[in-house]
């Protein structure tokens, strides 16, 4: 059965974020190449792909192939046909042969002769370019039955689009290159460099030395210099201001102005004046010429945060002023153009938003560029000690004190999953230092560890967010933390003060068996039909509200007895 228009568009969306990632996750220009041959030819069913690229001589040199074996791209079997080539470089146009078979130059190319009586093979070329003359040519070859309706134009755009993608990369890479050789280097020294310690690989007033936090920092190395416009992907809290503001301090445009706004914090009507200016009389209470932020930002950068936030209506206009890189002010009628980088950001699933319709397709094309996923939390426990002692040290200089973390504190929070990321860290210590007495911030100071965590009220809304990791009291069913939900403590502290919570008739959780043995919704049904399927009686017994109860019940469908 045929897919349906807004499942392919859907596919397609899933496909570019895929490649996108892809190409801004290796420093291996060929593997990534490879890698993203290899995913078209599982989205599109090609039986045939190759990106070639431009060398000094002036010809194409194929620099990834799939499709066929190593040994056979070497020895030249992956090369485009001279005359293909030259037609899709020199007219910078697409070129589309429904039947290869009516080509002897690609037919014998592709081997036609090999396809089946009811099938038919297909070529699509499309040049790599940025700005001016292509230089490189993505082509891939199909197999299509007699029956199968084909839409060439979708194709054609499709792999227009992962070719600028391809082409960004091609000229990130070249520019690095370029770097290194320009750079001054020793005669003893090796021209591999072994790699530089973490540290000599941090950003500034950025903390974090995890794996995942190194990844960050290289890809920002790797595109600030360039102008192509950043999208910085993460939840909230993961710090992605100040990544935005790195990658202004690293970029050419580094003593230029740096410039925010928060897209989700305007109205429709006020965000157009707020980014576009006014005139004079625009509107009531528009008493003088305004700038907006396009024009404070010229020269330097732009974030635009919460992007994902702003309105239909106003994601057409915003996107006239990303292609043409002029506008008018509110009121006004004069053409403004300025020079700015922009850098996005949001916390918003945009494949979803554009597969659903609320989110403009082209605007996702032209703020995608480079992609920058922040990780949450969670997936830096490493970095969570630093961040804490370092939130910790701000505490006490701004308020004359002298506190410190125990080894066992810094385990606990550790453990926790802090859904709200950096900025509830952040809030966390500073509430914890505020309500420490004496120098010693102990794990029993933390608010998880005697059930007065603010956050446990926050029940999460989205069921792909993960549940909060508490290790010391019982855990909340449902919490899938890897921890036992039968009050064992996991730093060798009891929980809720030394044993298993009792409920009002007497039999606590010690009587209903080995609970860490099952399942979140097994152990939730135990210990309810235990209860009377009473929801109080059962938050007593694990250490949850009972509003955390009715959450659970409800997240895993469970039916509510009447007895």
């Amino acid at each position: 059965m045929m897919p349906s228009v807004r499942q392919a568009n859907a596919l397609s969306l899933v496909s570019l974020y895929e490649i996108s990632k892809m190409l801004t996750a290796s420093a291996n220009l060929e593997a990534t190449l490879r890698a993203v041959l290899n995913l078209l030819s599982g989205y599109m069913e090609m039986r045939r792909g190759v990106v070639a690229l431009t060398g000094d001589d002036g010809q194409l040199h194929v620099v990834a192939a799939a499709g066929m074996t190593v040994r056979d791209m070497n020895a030249g079997a992956a090369n485009l046909p001279g005359d293909v080539g030259a037609h899709i470089l020199s007219g910078d146009m697409p070129m589309v042969a429904e039947d290869v078979a009516e080509m002897p130059s690609l037919a014998s190319y592709l081997g036609a002769s090999n396809v089946l009586e009811d099938e038919r093979v297909s070529f699509i070329g499309v040049p790599i370019r940025t700005f001016g003359k292509p230089f490189g040519v993505l082509a891939i070859a199909r197999v299509w039955g007699e029956e199968t309706a084909v839409s060439f134009g979708d194709d054609v755009r499709f792999l227009t689009m992962v070719a600028n993608l391809v082409a960004q990369t091609v000229k990130l890479h070249e520019k690095i290159d370029t770097e290194r050789e320009l750079r001054p280097r020793d005669l003893d020294t090796p021209r591999r460099r072994p790699r530089p310690p973490a540290e000599a690989r941090q950003l500034k007033s950025v903390i974090g030395t995890s794996q995942a936090m190194q990844e960050v920092y290289a890809q920002v190395h790797l595109v600030a210099p360039t102008k192509s416009t950043v999208m910085l992907r993460g939840e909230s809290g993961t710090g992605k201001e100040l990544i935005a503001r790195a990658v202004h301090s690293l970029s050419p445009r580094t003593n230029g102005p740096f410039v925010k706004v928060n897209c989700a914090a305007l109205p429709e009507t006020l965000l157009e004046s707020e980014l576009f200016g006014h005139e004079k009389g625009a509107f009531t209470g528009a008493t003088q010429d305004r700038k907006g932020r396009f024009e404070m930002a010229h020269g330097g950068t732009l974030f635009l945060d919460e992007i994902g936030d702003i309105t239909p209506a106003f994601q057409a206009k915003l996107l006239r002023v990303l292609q043409e890189r002029e506008f008018e002010r509110v009121g006004g009628n004069k053409t403004i153009q300025v020079d700015v980088r922009l850098v996005c950001a949001t916390n918003r699933n945009l494949e979803e938003a554009v597969a659903r319709g609320s989110f403009r397709a082209d605007l996702y094309y032209r703020i995608n560029v480079i992609p920058v996923f922040l990780p949450a939390l969670r997936e830096r426990r490493d970095d969570i000690p630093l961040l804490a002692q370092h939130f910790l040290d701000a505490f006490n200089e701004e308020n004359a004190r002298t506190l410190r973390f125990s080894d066992h504190a810094f385990r606990v929070l550790k453990s926790c999953s802090f859904p709200g990321n950096v900025r509830e860290l952040e809030n966390c210590v500073s509430r914890v230092a505020t309500m420490t007495v004496g120098e010693l911030i102990d794990d029993i100071n933390l608010p998880c560890q005697t059930n007065r965590c603010p956050c446990n009220l926050l029940l999460p809304t989205d069921p792909g967010l993960p549940a909060r990791a508490e290790p010391v009291r019982p855990q909340p069913v449902g919490a899938d933390t890897g921890h036992a939900a039968n009050g064992t403590a996991t730093n060798g502290h009891a929980a809720n003060g030394g044993g298993a919570d009792v409920a009002a008739d007497g039999f606590g959780l010690d009587d209903l068996g080995d609970l860490s043995a099952l399942p979140p919704r097994d152990r939730l049904v135990r210990v309810m039909e235990k209860s009377g399927w009473v929801q109080a009686k059962a938050a007593r017994l694990l250490g949850m509200t009972p509003r955390q109860v009715g959450y659970a019940l409800r997240k895993y469908n469970i039916e509510i007895k009447r007895l």
